[in-house]
């Protein structure tokens, strides 16, 4: 089965993400000739000297009029050795809440940055807020190195200042690749431009970065999504329990506990679309059956007996904040959903707001607006069934839900139980 992955763009206004994702797909002969011959009409009609390839990404017509991109797109294709969902997300601050959700299933995140102007304000918000959501990979692409005179100094520079601030993040694997979207120097291969980088191409990067190990092998979770009850009378004892993997390997005859009756059984059958499978682990969507005839229903957690989640009604977590009508304040109301769990909850405390440009932390904030990220305490109405989101990004993250509206208003992660 060809390996997935999924990567975010950001970067300042201007910077060539929507050109460096429109290179991708033309050099890696990804888009279709109708789609090609379109956008090279649009580009004459336009007045452009040459095939804008930003036009392939650039798909609202308000985003294609201003020339920027303002809601999140999503992109797919494919090379022989892998599989590739972008989230191409906006870089002005006020859509900061688009790159959080784009944002947030990543694997890889790349950030892009103008030779000519050099590491932003921009540029070091959309790296905190990927180091937030704890994606593992960030690649840092210079692009615009012709404008530059594809100079290894101007590289180096942008390349020790970055550094120097992402030292005071939580990234794992960084690199860095000086590129031009507009001419391809980089994108899918090694250009003769820049023969003092010695790094392979982004392409080759994004297919080789190793991404198995990413996800929590060790906690076994299985938040239960459905429950199958065939009305059919030659299945009428089948009683499966239907999710994705949230963590952790499962295997046929595994002893496991369910979440909150605390029952416990062995693993029956592991059953998918193409038949029983032995073993199940993250992201599959599998049918699990028990030995026994236990209790359980939607929103229940499925564990092993000697490696639980925290359950408990007292969660302290980061949010970002994504309502333009209201803001988050300490007493507020909401509902909340965490895996396939739903409760309401309460907001009880505001720690600090948190200033993603300076990560000054503001302790007298009274309140969360649009786009902004603070520390907050929830008293939920239900025990959820969580783990730190550094841990498992699955089992510890949520969104908040206006419960008039139904509208989803804040995006969670877990630090820990309250002190």
């Amino acid at each position: 089965m060809t390996e997935l992955l999924r990567f975010a763009t950001a970067g300042s206004v201007d910077d060539g993400k929507s050109t460096l994702i429109g290179r991708l797909l033309y050099d890696s002969k990804a888009i279709f000739e109708d789609q090609l011959e379109a956008v090279e009409r649009t580009s004459r009609s336009r007045g452009d000297e040459q095939v804008n390839l930003a036009l392939l990404t650039d798909g609202l017509r308000a985003e294609r009029e201003q020339g920027i991109t303002i809601d999140v797109a999503y992109r797919y294709f494919a090379t022989p050795r892998r599989k590739f969902i972008i989230a191409d997300t906006p870089g002005h601050v006020q859509y900061t809440r688009n790159m959080v959700t784009g944002a947030s299933t990543a694997d890889l995140a790349l950030v892009l940055i103008d030779a000519r102007k050099g590491v932003l304000e921009q540029s070091r918000r959309h790296a905190f807020i990927a180091s937030l959501l704890r994606i593992p990979h960030l690649v840092l692409c210079v692009n615009k190195m012709d404008l530059v005179g594809h100079d290894q100094d101007v590289f180096e520079a942008i390349k020790a200042e970055f550094r120097e601030f992402a030292t005071r993040l939580d990234v794992a694997d960084l690199t860095f690749i000086p590129i031009s979207a507009l001419h391809g120097d980089n994108v899918v291969d090694r250009s003769p431009n820049m023969p003092w980088y010695e790094g392979t191409s982004l392409l080759h990067h994004l297919e080789e970065v190793h991404i198995a190990s990413d996800r929590n092998l060790i906690d076994c979770r299985f938040p239960v999504q459905y429950v199958i009850r065939p009305r059919s009378d030659a299945f009428h004892d089948y009683r499966g329990y239907a999710g994705t993997v949230a963590g952790g390997v499962f295997k046929r005859g595994d002893d496991v506990v369910v979440l909150p009756s605390g029952f416990s059984s062995r693993i029956r059958s592991i059953d998918t679309f193409d038949g029983p499978v032995e073993e199940a682990f993250p992201p599959m969507s599998v049918t699990l059956t028990l030995e026994d005839d236990l209790d359980v229903s939607r929103g229940d957690m499925i564990c092993r007996p000697h490696n639980r989640p925290v359950a408990g009604q007292d969660v302290e977590a980061m949010v970002c904040w994504l309502d333009e009508q209201a803001a988050l304040t300490p007493g507020g109301k909401l509902g909340i959903k965490q895996t396939t769990r739903s409760a309401r909850a309460l907001v009880k405390d505001l720690r600090y707001r948190l200033d993603v440009n300076t990560l000054h932390r503001d302790e007298a904030a009274t309140s969360l607006t649009l786009n902004e990220i603070g520390r907050v305490t929830l008293r939920t109405t239900v025990p959820l069934f969580y783990d730190e989101y550094r841990r498992n990004r699955a089992t510890g993250s949520f969104i908040l839900v206006d419960e008039h509206t139904q509208h989803t208003v804040g995006a969670g992660m877990i630090l820990s139980a309250p002190d």
